[in-house]
């Protein structure tokens, strides 16, 4: 009866686990080992009086649609759309580390790759944002933890807004800021004596701008967490701290940090699943030129009058192995964590 129980209460979760997560996934595997099916091409001989006799070289719409309704996956091609020069590139990765006399000179050619110029920005944003997500989160809970409880809904309410508001009205919002004719593009030419100066057409001021908009954007969601977290702070050990003469620091560092630290793990956890697929503010500014990440390369694939179904499913399990590689190291530690426990 309990075993009967415990089946029934897990199956609604199982269920969509198998539909919402095994499937999607077992989809996209099978999807990057096929290509479409190349078009059936015949040769139409046209005699005319006039001209003569013409050779023509068109597609047979018949036969191509037939193959294509016959396998719908397309042909089979095992590994190849995952190392041509459109995803790992190990023949043209191959060449450049054999050409090369630097490590520099390795990574400004590795840049001209599609797949290594998103990957570069994708661990660019996902390592400096995550960290600093963090470090601010903490920060405010913090202090808004120790302002007095009458101004405390005020701040919280004004501190959650950039969480609030959706990351591509928040992207257009810092987008039309750095604009010429917003307030730090103006400013900017103001200073530098040149109307014609533009934010927008550096790669690096773009690149500042997303990863700040990142953690401006995100801040709020670990401070939410954080600032639930010390709510349940022991007030017995941090009196008897202050007895001992605990300074502030030393009480952050030995009871707060100790304390909140499942919750670190859990913003960290997140943070750095949602940082490795940023897509919503390389859309808000009109980034494309000169960031692009993984998510953008697979809604690349996607979009077009060409959609590159395969090449998108490729860069997909790519992500997908991404992602599996960061959470790694921090699902471990927290295993081992709770094996220690138990």
């Amino acid at each position: 009866m309990r075993h009967s129980t415990f089946f029934w209460f897990v199956l609604p979760t199982a269920t969509a686990m198998v539909l919402f997560i095994a499937f999607p996934i077992i989809s996209v595997l099978l999807q990057s080992v096929h290509a479409p099916h190349p078009a059936v091409l015949v040769e139409v001989e046209t005699c005319t009086p006039l001209v003569g006799c013409t050779v023509e070289t068109t597609m047979d719409q018949e036969a191509t649609k037939a193959i294509r309704e016959a396998e719908p996956l397309g042909r089979f091609i095992g590994l190849e759309i995952f190392f041509d020069r459109g995803h790992l590139a190990v023949k043209e990765v191959g060449e450049i580390i054999k050409n090369s006399n630097s490590f520099n000179e390795i990574f400004n050619k590795l840049a001209n790759l599609p797949f290594y110029r998103a990957l570069a920005f994708t661990l660019t944003f996902t390592f400096i944002v995550t960290p600093f997500v963090i470090i601010f989160g903490f920060l405010i809970a913090i202090s808004v933890n120790a302002i007095s409880s009458q101004l405390k809904g005020l701040v919280i309410f004004f501190s959650l807004l950039p969480f609030v508001v959706t990351q591509l009205i928040g992207a257009l919002v810092l987008f039309w800021m750095i604009d010429s004719r917003g307030i730090l593009g103006s400013a900017v030419q103001w200073l530098a004596s040149d109307p014609n100066l533009s934010l927008k057409a550096s790669t690096g001021v773009m690149w500042g701008s997303l990863i700040i908009y990142g953690i401006w954007h995100a801040a709020p969601f670990a401070f939410v967490i954080f600032y639930a977290g010390l709510q349940t702070l022991p007030q017995d050990q941090i009196e008897a701290s202050k007895i001992d003469g605990a300074s502030r620091y030393q009480q952050t560092r030995y009871i707060i940090i100790p304390h909140l630290f499942p919750l670190i793990t859990f913003v960290a956890l997140i943070q750095l699943m949602d940082n490795f697929r940023v897509f919503e503010p390389i859309v808000g500014f009109n980034a494309s030129a000169h960031a692009q990440s993984l998510s953008w390369f697979i809604f690349n694939d996607l979009g077009g009058e060409t959609r590159q179904l395969s090449s998108a499913a490729a860069s997909s399990v790519l992500t997908i192995i991404g992602v599996s590689i960061l959470l790694f190291p921090v699902l471990f530690r927290t295993w081992r964590d709770f094996r220690e426990r138990t």
